[in-house]
């Protein structure tokens, strides 16, 4: 019995994979572009800091964006922000870059088979995260606070797990610890992890084509919706078996206990996307975590903007002032040793 479900599993996983990657899209896309027309708060785009293709010996040509520090001020703290699932760190972090930039260096960067990323033989988070502290060693910096919404707060629990040393803090929004944990996720991911391994290839293929018509400024002179459509346009959704495939193997639940750094978990309590007990979850498995609640649901960050912004803000300052009031206590504990 058990076989005979497994493989009915595969079959729909295999079908479903492909059905949703073709079409799929066109009905994300769409749900986009009208969610943006309805609910669009902004007269236009606003300004966006440009980003270039960096080169990371050994590993490929990333599309990072730098704000550098905010004028004045070259010791401002650093956020590396990771986005979500689907969509590319421009069309995540577009309502707050502005804002975020204004006291801190910035730093972005579009994932593996995401937007105009790295197109490697196959998609992993750790891949994502290691390219992350790659960049940071091309621009010369040592420690940051990691800011991840959805797929990108898994990334973020994995950036300082494989790269400790260089995470200050942590801000996780709409996150999980674990994508795989319910009797329907048990049996779909490995059926989806069978049916990637044998269609993984074609995928590549797909993004591939997509990255490939990618224009330079996708974002200069553009209409708020029709931006927005490009950007989400701009990752394939060919990659989405491949992706969901790695989210599905993502399980921080072993070693959240063990993160050390100050951490501040927000939570979209009407979210059917990851369920909010998820969230929670997460935060109350990491020590002194705060949690930070919004209204909305799991696309706040884009269609909920107004309701969402301030508390995600709110929350990374408080991480940032934490992080400052560990250093200014390790710096006083130095100076009266060496006293």
């Amino acid at each position: 019995m058990t076989t005979r479900v497994m493989k009915s599993a595969t079959r729909h996983a295999l079908k479903g994979s492909l059905v949703a990657a073709r079409y799929g899209g066109r009905a994300a896309v769409y749900g986009v572009r009208t969610g943006i027309r309805r609910t669009q708060r902004f007269p236009a785009l606003p300004e966006l800091p440009a980003g270039r293709l960096v080169d990371l010996p050994g590993r490929g040509e990333a599309f990072v964006v730098d704000t550098g520090a905010p004028a004045g001020d070259p010791g401002a703290p650093t956020l590396l922000l990771f986005h979500g699932l689907a969509t590319t760190s421009y069309l995540t972090w577009f309502s707050t870059i502005a804002e975020l930039a204004a006291s801190h260096r910035v730093v972005m960067l579009d994932q593996r088979w995401h937007g105009r990323g790295i197109v490697s033989e196959r998609f992993s988070l750790e891949d994502c995260v290691d390219d992350a502290a790659a960049v940071l060693d091309v621009l010369g910096i040592d420690r940051v606070v990691a800011v991840g919404y959805s797929m990108g707060g898994a990334l973020a629990q994995l950036f300082w797990r494989r790269h400790g040393a260089r995470t200050a803090g942590l801000v996780l929004a709409s996150t999980a610890a674990c994508w795989n944990e319910s009797r329907g996720d048990a049996m779909f991911y490995p059926a989806l992890g069978r049916a990637n391994d044998r269609f993984r290839d074609r995928y590549r293929q797909r993004v591939l084509e997509v990255r490939a018509g990618l224009a330079d400024d996708r974002h200069v002179g553009a209409e708020m919706s029709a931006w927005a459509w490009g950007e989400f346009r701009s990752t394939s959704a060919w990659a989405m078996p491949e992706v969901l495939g790695a989210l599905g193997r993502f399980d921080a639940r072993p070693w959240l206990g063990e993160i050390d750094v100050p951490t501040a978990v927000v939570v979209t309590a009407r979210d059917h996307a990851i369920p909010t007990a998820r969230q929670r979850a997460l935060a109350a498995a990491i020590a002194g975590a705060t949690v930070h609640e919004t209204p909305g649901g799991h696309a706040s960050v884009v269609f909920d903007v107004h309701r969402w912004r301030p508390v995600f803000l709110a929350a990374v300052v408080e991480v940032v002032e934490a992080v400052e009031a560990v250093v200014s206590e390790l710096a006083r504990t130095r100076d009266t040793a060496e006293g």
